[in-house]
Formats: structure tokens, sequence, C-alpha cells
């Protein structure tokens, strides 16, 4: 049945054709609202970028955040790492885990990892070398050039960001980049607002060493359909 679906939904569009950026949510509205080609769940609409950089340079990495203006459509679960005052002001700021040394110990001998956002505070930083690799991979290592390294006075700012929807982006080591823009019950006008947000944003992380072509190829899709190809030329940069 899947098969099926997919295959209805990839008849909506030319797959070798390049849309505007609102045709192409609007081709995606059609997938996750049509009877032949919807889901029975809410999927996620992703944008997915082929970027003109070279990963194995320190000098070309793409990392930020940006924070959707529609939102993600979900709530979002945020752990912060902290302790004293710092956790103290974490929990007045909502922060859903306060992550101590028994977290910390969770997150390295089992592998949880129950939580949808990750924040710390410097003084924590020393402890996390041991689950780097754990966080780091799901993109929940806290980074202070993502902005998820808070001192105390900034920490109700940022879990109020990730809760508004604040997401983080960063290329993988094939020079692509992923980043969710909401749900597929989204209307066509917040998909285009959060899409443009981090189009915006993704343009102005450009590293100064890349040359030429900065943004090879951008595709839009669901979780479970095809992508659809859009003419960066007037996607709203």
């Amino acid at each position: 049945m899947s098969g099926k679906r997919y295959a209805a939904a990839a008849e909506l569009v030319k797959r070798d054709q390049y849309y505007p950026l609102t045709e192409a949510i609007n081709a995606i509205k059609q997938m996750v609202t049509d009877e032949k080609t919807k889901r029975k769940f809410d999927e996620t609409v992703e944008l997915h970028f082929r970027l003109g950089i070279d990963p194995r340079h320190s000098d070309q990495q793409v990392r930020s955040t940006v924070l959707l203006p529609a939102g993600l459509g979900k709530k979002v679960r945020v752990l912060i790492f902290a302790e004293g005052d710092d956790a103290r002001a974490a929990e007045t700021a909502g922060a859903d885990i306060i992550a101590d040394d028994q977290i910390i110990n969770r997150i390295a001998n089992e592998g949880w990892m129950d939580f949808d956002a990750a924040l710390a505070t410097p003084a924590m930083m020393k402890k996390l070398g041991r689950i780097a690799r754990v966080l780091g991979p799901r993109g929940l290592m806290p980074n202070p050039k993502a902005g998820t390294v808070v001192e105390a006075g900034d920490i109700q700012r940022a879990v109020d960001e990730l809760k508004a929807g604040r997401v983080e982006f960063r290329n993988d080591k094939t020079g692509n980049l992923h980043v969710p823009i909401g749900k597929g019950s989204f209307t066509p006008e917040q998909l285009v607002e959060n899409a443009t947000a981090v189009l915006n944003a993704v343009v102005a992380q450009r590293p100064s060493a890349v040359k030429g072509i900065y943004l090879r190829r951008l595709v839009v899709c669901t979780t479970m359909s095809p992508g659809i190809r859009v003419d960066l030329a007037g996607a709203g940069k």
C-alpha cells in the first residue's frame, strides 16, 4: 500500500522539473491531503540542501540555528545540563529535564535519549566529553556556535526559543543539509514562511572559503513522499 501511495504522489509532479517554492509547497500539501497519497500520520515536511562545500575542511562547515516563524508543530522536550543555581534557573524557565551526573551516566551507559533538544551551561561542558559521541550524531551535543551553550541569564530565552520552534542545522559528511520546516497539517503559508526563514539562514552561513556555487540544489519533501526540486532563483533568498 505504501508503494502505491508513493507512486501516486510521484505522478503529481515532474521529478526533473524545478518548481517555485510556493508551487513546491502546494504540491506537498496536495500529497498530504489527497486520498490516494495521504498517510495515516501527520508527516514532517523537510528541506534537503545540496551544498557546494568541501565538508572535509573545517573552514567550510555550515552550522547554525534558525527560529521557525510558524513553529515545528510538535511539543519539544528540552533537556539542559545544569547544576546548582543554573539548574534552578532552568527549572523556572520550563526545561523538561534537568540533567545532572545521573542523567549523563544514563546517556553514556544506556543510550537514553528521551528528549528533542539539549542545552548546557559552560560549567557542565567539561562533563559532556564522554557522551559527545552519543549526542553528536543525533545533533544533540550542545555547542557554542549553535547557541546551545548558555549562560544563566540566557537560559529562559534559549528554552523559550527551542519550545517555540528553533532548530539547529549542520551539514553532514557528504555536504548535504537536512532541516525540518513543520508538519503536513500546516497551511501552505506557514510552510513557505518557515522554508524561507531556513533558506535565508543557510544563505547567511555561507563560508567565506567556498568558491563557486554555494546552493547547488534544494528539495522539499515529506517523511514518505518523493522530493520536489525547488527553483532557487525564486526561492526568496
